[in-house]
């Protein structure tokens, strides 16, 4: 692990720096409070640090307070150096933000239990933000295909039709839905079809921009947003969509499973207010027209219908 040693003493620190590289730990030195601030606000900056309260610049203690100040991730533990004993001095260095102290002249084994003792406390916030993270995807995503969950998906186009507005530029939205995928599970069985919702996705995260957003809207659908784009690049995208998952089948299990999908597009262009729920509900409509035209195709929703679907909406 990575250890900040800041002590204006060339002779102590020299002395850290030894017994730092002894123990282990790769070590980053400065001479001052300032250098030290740079270092940990630099990327990669380490997550120990050894701060002497006197310092030039800026001294140990008011370091402690920008470092906690900035409330940054991950967290950065701060062991104090001080020649001060008083108890009124080292409360005011570890309320600063100091997680533990150590007088000087210090005893080489105590740092060393003391640094052991930081590095568990870091390990373990680790885990808990490991946990966190993970119980945000689960909150956000779909479980089976990694994808935004139907709420987040509305979320995200809530969003980019908020900053279209800002910015004057469209969002188009796509409606797809895997043609026939009932006949997949009667036919493979469940474990295919999570196999080919699983692979269509893929496919789908793969084919949009960074910026874009999938998710699965319910069951065999899913719902694409495409921030800048108006319906006929949104169609072009929809149709090679389409294509790119038709062209491959999806194997499963020794079997070469062929599926297709129908594709409803919307898009805000043109339109003086559009909701999520309108591009949505239009997005809906220009799917069944490509379902009742023979599936496998890309349908838009036209001028009128989203004219209707707006009238409706009021």
């Amino acid at each position: 692990m990575k250890v900040l040693a800041a002590e204006d003493n060339p002779v102590v620190l020299s002395i850290l720096r030894a017994l730092l590289t002894k123990w282990g730990y790769e070590v980053v030195t400065a001479l001052d409070g300032l250098e030290a601030w740079r270092i940990l606000e630099s990327a990669g900056a380490p997550r120990l640090a050894i701060f002497d309260w006197m310092m030039p610049g800026m001294d140990g203690v008011e370091l402690c307070r920008r470092v906690r100040a900035a409330s940054r991730e991950p967290y950065i533990y701060i062991l104090l150096l001080t020649g001060r004993t008083e108890s009124e001095d080292l409360v005011e260095g570890m309320e600063a933000g100091a997680d533990d102290y150590l007088t000087k002249p210090f005893n080489a084994q105590e740092l060393r239990v003391r640094l052991r003792a930081g590095h568990r406390i870091l390990d373990l916030q680790e885990e808990l933000v490991a946990a966190r993270e993970a119980l945000r995807d689960q909150a956000t995503h779909d479980g089976l295909t990694g994808l935004l969950n139907r709420v987040t998906i509305l979320d995200a186009l809530r969003s980019e039709l908020g900053r279209s507005t800002r910015e004057r530029r469209p969002v188009a939205v796509l409606m797809v839905d895997l043609d026939h995928f009932k006949r997949v599970n009667d036919t493979h069985g469940h474990a295919a079809g999570d196999a080919v919702l699983r692979e269509a996705a893929r496919r789908m995260k793969s084919s949009v921009r960074p910026y874009d957003s999938v998710g699965r809207y319910g069951g065999e659908e899913f719902l694409m947003v495409l921030p800048g784009c108006d319906t006929f690049t949104a169609q072009a995208q929809a149709e090679r969509f389409r294509e790119a998952l038709a062209s491959e089948p999806i194997a499963f299990d020794g079997h070469s499973i062929r599926v297709t999908c129908s594709i409803g597009v919307s898009g805000s262009a043109g339109l003086s207010a559009a909701s999520g729920d309108t591009l949505v509900h239009a997005a809906d409509v220009a799917l069944y027209q490509a379902k009742n035209r023979g599936r496998n195709q890309v349908a838009q929703a036209s001028a009128c219908e989203l004219a209707g679907v707006l009238a409706a909406a009021r």
